[in-house]
């Protein structure tokens, strides 16, 4: 891994700590700008074009389901239907178009359609067998009754708020056009209430600023229903993100699997094989010497035999980077102690396992935190270190602490995104916490699988 821990942060400028360079700090609370933003205005014309839009879908999902359902005892039926679905699932590319202008919602785009052939029969079969098509004409029924209610109550809140707070500046309109002491409030043949005197005034323009400063909110909370059926409805199915998510994962382990070949192969051509090389010629020459200059030959021979013993080593540290046989053999505990035991640190570490996982994830979790103790070694300028492991239900902990300099940073695009994408290959989670100064804590979670085969 190449990821370097100390990278020369200053308080003030470790990422995250407050947050993007472009945010803008407000000097009115969020409450009081609301009214202002340009989100909430966004949010309250999506709203307003909501009931439009609303109508125009229902009136066309019911009118032509209806008609199609009602044809289907003919064969006009079936491509009636399948035009609906059709201009459904249009309409529900405009309703994700709306939704990410008006609201930011980014939803991706559904599944196209499926057809094994050409042809208008194909082209029916598949619209009306599609999921994305019943989805949309759902979206197109349910969301009318919620554009009425969503927009009468964003229209309620917002003239009712702006008109009571600026009833101050046209309270004269009353008694000099409409003859009245004020806004009525009750009347009948006997008792006429108006707001008419400056208490009630302030009153009136108090409860305004109330409702006003309210109705960017309630605005807020009508549309995250919006967001939910956009992204429910129009978007992929669960199904299609998850197949999306495990083509994702698989490209990712095969090319880790690549990487991991290549590396062997260049470890052993420009190590092993090379050291074998010049063994067999050495052995060569001391072969020839052998009668001429016996002592010669025989300090050759030794050194051909420390070269041997280097070789060893390194096939050795290559078959422990591939699979050692202490995690086969004996579990994570004795693997990570292993590898504790190399690192320029001490490392304590504490394994609380019952039983032990798949070996592909145990696999997994040796050789995170192997990098991340390579890690330790090579960058972080630490005294000690910590591994602990542990299972919380179905999962596998891992965390690994040392008190160095901190400043690791997972979206630097260094070796801390490679491990963290070889880890949600398989479902986990790597989460880095490394403020600069240090400490730094890196935790991973992983499935666990049990392996009920050993």
């Amino acid at each position: 891994m190449a990821t370097e821990y100390g990278r020369g942060y200053g308080l003030g400028d470790a990422p995250g700590l407050h947050g993007s360079a472009g945010e803008r700090r407000h000097r009115l609370p969020a409450g009081l700008r609301a009214p202002f933003e340009a989100r909430s205005l966004r949010e309250l014309g999506y709203v307003l074009l909501g009931l439009p839009v609303g109508i125009l879908l229902f009136t066309y999902a019911v009118t032509m389901v209806s008609l199609g359902a009602g044809l289907l005892v003919t064969f006009l039926g079936v491509p009636v239907l399948a035009a609906a679905l059709a201009g459904c699932r249009g309409f529900g590319a405009l309703e994700r178009t709306r939704a990410r202008g008006l609201l930011g919602l980014r939803v991706a785009d559904p599944e196209p359609l499926r057809m094994k052939k050409s042809g208008a029969m194909a082209w029916m079969g598949a619209v009306l067998k599609s999921g994305t098509s019943w989805r949309a004409l759902l979206y197109a029924v349910l969301h009318f009754p919620w554009a009425v209610f969503s927009f009468a109550v964003a229209v309620t809140v917002w003239t009712w708020g702006w008109a009571m707070l600026t009833y101050p500046l046209w309270f004269w309109v009353f008694p000099l056009y409409a003859g009245q002491g004020g806004l009525q409030l009750y009347g009948d043949e006997i008792h006429q209430i108006y707001l008419d005197n400056p208490f009630e005034i302030t009153v009136t323009a108090l409860v305004g600023l109330l409702f006003a400063l309210a109705a960017p909110w309630i605005v807020r909370a009508l549309t995250m229903v919006d967001r939910v059926l956009v992204h429910g409805l129009l978007g992929p199915s669960r199904l299609v993100e998850r197949v999306v998510e495990l083509e994702s994962d698989r490209g990712v382990v095969v090319d880790t699997a690549a990487a991991d070949l290549r590396r062997i192969e260049r470890d052993l051509h420009d190590g092993a094989q090379a050291r074998l090389v010049n063994l067999a010629m050495d052995l060569g020459l001391a072969k020839e010497k052998l009668k001429e200059d016996p002592r010669t030959a025989a300090r050759m021979v030794d050194e051909a035999h420390g070269e041997v013993k280097t070789a060893l080593r390194e096939l050795r540290d290559l078959a422990r980077g591939i699979h050692p046989a202490v995690l086969t053999d004996r579990g994570l505990d004795a693997a990570l102690s292993s590898v504790a035991s190399r690192c320029a640190v001490p490392v304590r570490v504490e394994v609380d396992l019952t039983e032990r996982p798949a070996p592909a994830i145990e696999g997994i979790a040796y050789f995170t935190v192997s990098e991340l103790l390579q890690n330790i070694s090579k960058h972080a300028r630490a005294t000690s270190a910590a591994v602990e492991v542990w299972r919380v239900e179905n999962r596998l902990m891992l965390q690994v602490v040392d008190d160095g300099v901190g400043g690791a940073d997972i979206s630097a695009g260094s070796g801390l995104a490679g491990l963290a994408e070889r880890i949600d290959a398989v479902d986990g989670i790597l989460v880095v916490d490394s403020p600069a100064g240090g400490p730094t804590r890196v935790t991973a979670e992983l499935p666990w699988r049990s392996d009920h085969a050993r």
